[in-house]
């Protein structure tokens, strides 16, 4: 492991755009696949990744959600979202902000108590056993009817004190934000937070929509904002966070080569950027890789890596103590690199 690969993997980490349904790898869905007696469509774990070969949004999320359809019972949840943190102390993700799509599964006529009450118990007992934090966000699929989300939305208020916030995910194209308007403004009434996935395969008009009529305080991907040179004034100006997700990115076709990502241009820009990994059993990486690999692909330097690191912890829903907290043992963590001293003790 290189000197930078070290600083990476000791950085402490916020992961804030990761969907939770992603992150079943090929194994765990053959073992939930014989749990729940389901039968699949492939015949091996070797033929679901050689289906990983996407050409763009909608050709994943067909798969994606031909793979939901193990997830059936509240052990189920648990059992891929306790997977999910395991994975994350290895990359020292010491809080995470969690996708989770309702639709996906009571449209299969799985119970929304299920699928949340799995999820929330893995998250309270991460915290316990692993010091990782955690929020969940109630995502609303797009590409169905707002009148939908508003139904998922009523389901979901009983379990208000479980989840932080509303997003907004799916088939981007042809399903702009406006769409959402008023489910949002009932969200937000509840005080849910609000964040939307714009500016991926979508166009900057998306993200404009996204920020003045679903009033979101994050942008989920954002990596096409550029285009519009107000609206990056405007991103700069009120620091709006952009989540973005480097290996996504490539494997979607949103950029053909990881080199002409605009990650570091984003970061050069004023923009407050972080690298997260989106649906990594997907995606080819977990959010250590998408640090390693943005890296080497852009040259990031140390101070860049740690800026990504510090925008994630200052971009999430952690109160102003912990974030600093946070940002502290980051500035640390640098001046050891630039010292070329070993790691000191984190603050775990």
């Amino acid at each position: 492991m290189t000197h930078i690969q070290d600083f990476i993997r000791r950085l402490p980490k916020a992961e804030l755009h990761l969907h939770i349904e992603g992150t079943l790898e090929p194994e765990m869905m053959f073992d939930l696949a014989r749990r729940n007696q389901v039968d699949l469509p492939y015949a091996s774990v070797d033929e679901v990744r050689r289906a990983y070969r996407f050409s763009n949004l909608q050709d994943f999320l067909d798969i994606y959600y031909a793979g939901a359809a193990v997830l059936l019972k509240e052990e189920d949840f648990y059992d891929l979202t306790m997977a999910y943190l395991n994975r994350c102390k290895q990359d020292r993700v010491m809080h995470a902000e969690i996708f989770f799509d309702p639709q996906t599964h009571t449209d299969r006529g799985v119970s929304f108590e299920s699928a949340i009450g799995g999820i929330n118990r893995a998250l309270r007992e991460a915290e316990l056993t692993l010091g990782i934090t955690s929020k969940l966000i109630m995502c609303f699929l797009r590409h169905l009817p707002e009148d939908e989300a508003f139904k998922t939305l009523e389901e979901a208020l009983p379990y208000r004190d479980k989840f932080e916030a509303v997003g907004l995910d799916s088939s981007e194209q042809g399903h702009p934000p406006s769409k959402f308007e008023r489910v949002f403004a009932r969200a937000r009434g509840e005080g849910l937070a609000a964040v939307a996935h714009a500016g991926e395969e979508g166009p900057p008009d998306y993200v404009w929509e996204a920020l003045d009529l679903l009033k979101v305080s994050r942008i989920d991907h954002g990596v096409r904002s550029t285009e519009d040179p107000e609206l990056t004034r405007r991103l700069v100006d009120e620091q709006i966070p952009l989540t973005v997700c480097p290996l996504s990115n490539l494997k979607l076709g949103v950029v053909g080569d990881l080199k002409q990502h605009n990650f570091k241009s984003l970061l050069d820009s004023g923009l407050n950027a972080s690298i997260n990994s989106d649906d990594p059993a997907y995606f080819g990486g977990y959010i250590g890789e998408n640090f390693f690999r943005t890296q080497a692909a852009l040259g990031l330097s140390a101070e860049e890596l740690a800026l990504a690191a510090k925008n994630s912890f200052r971009s999430s829903m952690l109160t102003a103590t912990v974030k600093q907290r946070w940002v502290s043992e980051i500035d640390d963590q640098l001046e050891e690199y630039r010292n070329g001293s070993p790691p000191g003790r984190s603050r775990e």
